[in-house]
């Protein structure tokens, strides 16, 4: 029985990967790679997208915006991530807490940040656009909702990756006659390289296959591909050619994510090292560099914030704010997605608790088995299936849906069904890597013990898995909050939630409509953010200082 249960455990997970991202690919695939035409459509050869200059600059400016995207984030992240790794003030603990907060806010949220700030009615936007300067129908606003969302990411990276460079081998450096800078690129640079590639693969993905920040700041001139599949559909009715930019959109992200997963699987675990000591600052250099460093982190991250406060702020009080809270319309949408999220986590909470318990099982089973066997191979497989959700773009999962279920496009358990599949991974992710850390004595000792497996679960893994699991369950339930992609293509006007109700006034002209939206995402933003603190709970503290 426990043999069965073992099998069975995935079950539950495998069907819905299986139901509603990899039937729907291949019925993507098959529409692109086929005849590229639907019924009444011409069709579309699976080349055409290259011979047609519209679409090819789609997609080489998608390349192109993620690509600069990572050289900017390197290039900023990397200096601000030494600084946050080496060097020890007050409120250290609280920016790298902070660093979280792009992850958790909502990407529409994010675009009325941007143009709340540098718009043309934004803080900057609109000085600078009386000085002849108009930031409209320029790349810039969508580069720095990018950088918004991915500075953190490279930073976060990069302050894991210099604590695993070892002090010895700096000592050793510094005591042969090397430079810090010498010491850096010879001895620092070598370590912390695979790690920053890592994290600017995932950049890379994030701004190849963006779609919210695309479609509200690229514009006209600057969407990208994955807006483009949107319009296709749901604007030109376009299918065909809509399907094989899909399918070719899917390949260059799948490649990408290929080179995530090698990069991933060359990151062995470090031994034991004994990092470099974080000093306190001496001197007014080491000062200004702390100070730029929280400079570079509140232009890029904290200001875009701020500004939609200010704004929504401005409007609550002096034009129609409080006004828009009370409508209809608003509460409905309000209730919508707090339900919505609500159902949503409780699927994506026990996708992902029976795919990590999976993973754990499968990891057992090879180790008895032997790891280089069917078992192993098993285990590895489905570890990396919990990353599936990430390398499909939630356009085209979406699209996939609509293509593969017509009839059900209007059906709600469809809807709550695509906002599980892309939340539950952070749960599936999150809980694994702490069953993977957890000493299996603790389990060993419960059990000599005479505790039963289940008393063992309950008292002894749950307890130390639960700050993991909460972790996980937090980044899901700010992803089901703020879905937009998915909401867009699979929502009907009575589940109109809060991101459709702000996109709804975004395309409705005058100042009015601007600032209601302002007032709806900051009222989003704090719905994100409190689901966040109050799932994850008290922060846990940092590691002191070394001597």
């Amino acid at each position: 029985m426990r043999s069965h249960a073992r099998w069975l455990l995935p079950a539950l997970p495998l069907g819905f990967l299986v139901v509603l991202l990899v039937v729907p690919v291949v019925r993507l695939l098959a529409e692109g790679l086929g005849s590229g035409g639907l019924a009444g459509t011409e069709p579309v050869g699976w080349l055409d997208v290259w011979r047609d200059g519209y679409l090819r600059g789609r997609i080489v400016w998608s390349f192109a915006q993620a690509c600069i995207t990572c050289a900017l984030a390197l290039a900023l992240g990397l200096p601000v991530a030494w600084v946050l790794a080496r060097r020890e003030f007050v409120g250290r603990t609280l920016v790298l807490r902070l660093l979280m907060l792009p992850f958790v806010v909502p990407t529409l949220v994010a675009a009325l940040g941007v143009l709340a700030l540098w718009g043309p009615r934004g803080l900057l936007g609109a000085a600078l656009a009386e000085a002849g300067i108009d930031l409209v129908d320029t790349p810039w606003l969508l580069l720095y909702g990018n950088l918004f969302f991915n500075l953190c990411l490279v930073v976060r990276a990069g302050v894991e990756a210099l604590e695993r460079v070892s002090a010895q081998r700096v000592a050793a450096a510094r005591t042969l006659g090397a430079t810090p800078w010498r010491a850096f690129w010879r001895v620092e640079w070598p370590t912390i390289l695979p790690g920053l590639a890592s994290a600017l693969c995932l950049v890379f993905l994030y701004c190849f296959a963006g779609f919210g920040l695309a479609l509200i700041l690229g514009g006209q001139r600057y969407a990208t591909a994955e807006v483009e599949i949107y319009t296709l559909v749901a604007h030109e009715l376009e299918l065909g050619r809509a399907s094989v930019l899909a399918v070719w959109m899917l390949g260059l992200t799948g490649a990408v994510a290929l080179t995530y997963a090698w990069l991933e699987k060359r990151l062995a675990a470090p031994g034991r090292v004994v990092p470099v000591a974080r000093q306190r600052p001496r001197g007014p250099c080491q000062w200004a560099a702390v100070v730029a460093a929280l400079g570079v982190l509140f232009v890029v991250c904290a200001a875009p914030l701020l500004a939609i406060v200010w704004r929504a702020a401005l409007a609550f009080w002096v034009g129609q704010g409080a006004e828009v809270l009370f409508r209809p319309e608003t509460q409905d949408a309000v209730w919508n997605t707090l339900r919505f999220s609500v159902a949503a986590l409780t699927l994506a909470t026990a996708l992902g608790i029976t795919h990590a318990l999976a993973v754990r099982s499968l990891d057992a089973t090879a180790l008895r088995r032997g790891a280089s066997g069917v078992s192993g191979g098993l285990a590895l497989f489905w570890r990396a299936a919990a990353f599936l959700p990430f390398v499909v773009s939630p356009v085209t999962v979406a699209f996939g849906l609509l293509l593969l279920y017509p009839d059900l496009t209007s059906s709600l358990a469809l809807l709550l069904g695509a906002y599980a599949l892309l939340a539950y991974p952070f749960v599936a992710k999150s809980l694994a890597g702490a069953l993977d850390s957890l000493p299996s004595s603790y389990a060993q000792a419960a059990a000599s013990l005479g505790a039963t497996p289940w008393r063992v679960a309950w008292r002894v893994t749950l307890p130390l898995v639960a700050p993991a699991l909460r972790r996980g369950m937090a980044f899901a339930a700010a992803t089901t909050l703020g879905e937009f992609a998915v909401t867009l293509f699979l929502s009907r006007p009575e589940w109109t939630t809060l991101t459709t109700l702000i996109y709804q006034h975004l395309g409705r002209p005058g100042a009015a409509n601007l600032d209601a939206a302002l007032v709806l995402s900051c009222l989003l933003m704090a719905l994100a953010l409190g689901a966040f603190m109050l799932i994850e709970g008290p922060a846990q503290k940092d590691h002191p200082p070394h001597a």
